[in-house]
This record gives structure tokens, C-alpha cells and sequence, in this order.
């Protein structure tokens, strides 16, 4: 959001049921030891206000829900997707709702030190169709999601800890220079995006940077998860992930 005020996007709706704590000091805008405890919501649009103080921003402080989804995209012109990693009933549905409406739609999702991208964009490959959730039991949803978003997988080498990343459990690594990389490249697709300037990778296209191993790698899996590249290593992580 930060990023996106900076860049002179005026209009906001904004969804968080969170409050920093501080597990979120390592990576998040908004968590010092002055907003413990407050509702992530309120901090961050109290800090983009500090850019701009006319920003319009509609607050959503108990999240994206079943019930308020459609007045959350209710008229947006994209949806930048800030779920945590783990909520996929919600973030299948926001996608889906996006395709239903024209609604572009980009994921970022920070990894080792480095991020993954993909763009959703009408006309194109939807994220069910990328992703193919439906039907799949959670942690199967959960490891093909990790495995749709980064298949190029350049983070892998230097985990230190392979524990570390417990899908079941819902534990994953995160650092601060993957997450504002991200947010570097999700404010870099939204320009793009809102202004129809530039070439913009949809899926199943997309990007993958990391910059612990100097590696930039456009992926490109037809059929998604279908893919049989991609079933491969879905099959891989099976074995390393979900014991």
C-alpha cells in the first residue's frame, strides 16, 4: 500500500484483521515497537495519509470475508493480493470474483530473498485454472500454491533449515528484502497494469527474483499445475514437504 501511494495511486480499499506483534518486526511496513499491539488497518493507512494526506481509503478491519468480498472489489480497478500465505478459501474466491468482473489481479509472494509474481489478467488464465485447487484437500491446496508460485524454485538451495517451512503447521521463513522486493515489483506491475504501459507476463507466465543468488527467471507452465514439468516437482515436494 505504501508503495502505491507513493506512487500517486489515490484510491484505496484496504482489508486487515491483524495486529502487529513482534513476530511481524522481521518483515512488515507499519511493525515498530511504537504500533505493537495496534491493528495493522489503522497503522498503515495512518502512514500513507503521512504521504498523502487526501488519499481515499475504504477499511475493512475484519478482513476479506464470504460476506464482504463484493463490497471489498466493488469498484476497483486491480486487486494487489496481500493474504497470508495460508488463506487460499478466501483467496481463491477473491480471484475468481476478479475474473467474473475484469478485475486484473497480481500475487507477489516473498521467498528466501528473492520474490515470485504472477499476473491474472481478464481474457487470460484464471488462478483456478493455474493453480487447480478445487477438490484438492488443504495441504495439498497449500503445496500447490507454494509450487504454482515459484516453479523455477531459486530459494531452495540456500534454505539453511528445511524444517523451517511446515505446511501443515502453517510455518514458512520470510525475510525483510523479499518482501519489499515484492512490493517493488507488485507497485511496478500495478503501473503497468492501471496505465497500459509496458508488457505485463500473465499467467502462466511469470517472474521469479532472487537476490541471494544474482537470478532472474521467467517461468512459463501451459496448464498450470497441470503441467507435467510442474507435476513433477509437485511430486517432488510431496516427498520433501508434507511427511
Amino acid at each position: 500500500m505504501l508503495t502505491l501511494a507513493r506512487l500517486g495511486i489515490q484510491s484505496f480499499n484496504v482489508a486487515d484483521l491483524d495486529r502487529f506483534g513482534i513476530e511481524n518486526l522481521n518483515r512488515q511496513a507499519g511493525a515498530f515497537q511504537s504500533t505493537m499491539g495496534q491493528p495493522k488497518v489503522d497503522v498503515l493507512c495512518r502512514m500513507a495519509r503521512d504521504i498523502n494526506p487526501d488519499l481515499d481509503i475504504n477499511t475493512f478491519p475484519g478482513g476479506v470475508t464470504h460476506d464482504n468480498m463484493e463490497a471489498f472489489l466493488s469498484g476497483v480497478d486491480l486487486y494487489v493480493d496481500g493474504l497470508d500465505f495460508f488463506v487460499l478459501d478466501i483467496r481463491a474466491k477473491l480471484f475468481a470474483m476478479c475474473a467474473e468482473r475484469g478485475i486484473p489481479a497480481i500475487t507477489a509472494a516473498p521467498l528466501g530473498m528473492g520474490a515470485a509474481v504472477l499476473a491474472f489478467l481478464p481474457g487470460r488464465m484464471t488462478f483456478e485454472e493455474y493453480f487447480r485447487l478445487d477438490g484438492q484437500t488443504t495441504d495439498e491446496q497449500q503445496l500447490r500454491f507454494m509450487v504454482g508460485l515459484a516453479p523455477a524454485v531459486l530459494h531452495q538451495p540456500y534454505l539453511v533449515d528445511p524444517s523451517a517451512v511446515d505446511l501443515i503447521n502453517h510455518k514458512g521463513p520470510s525475510t525483510p528484502m523479499a518482501c519489499e522486493i515484492c512490493a517493488g515489483i507488485a507497485g511496478t506491475l500495478a503501473l503497468k497494469i492501471l496505465l497500459g504501459r509496458g508488457r505485463v507476463l500473465a499467467a502462466p507466465h511469470g517472474m521469479h527474483f532472487d537476490g541471494y543468488r544474482n537470478k532472474l527467471v521467467h517461468t512459463w507452465r501451459p496448464g498450470g499445475n497441470n503441467n507435467p514439468l510442474q507435476r513433477l516437482i509437485l511430486s517432488v515436494a510431496r516427498r520433501r514437504f508434507m511427511r
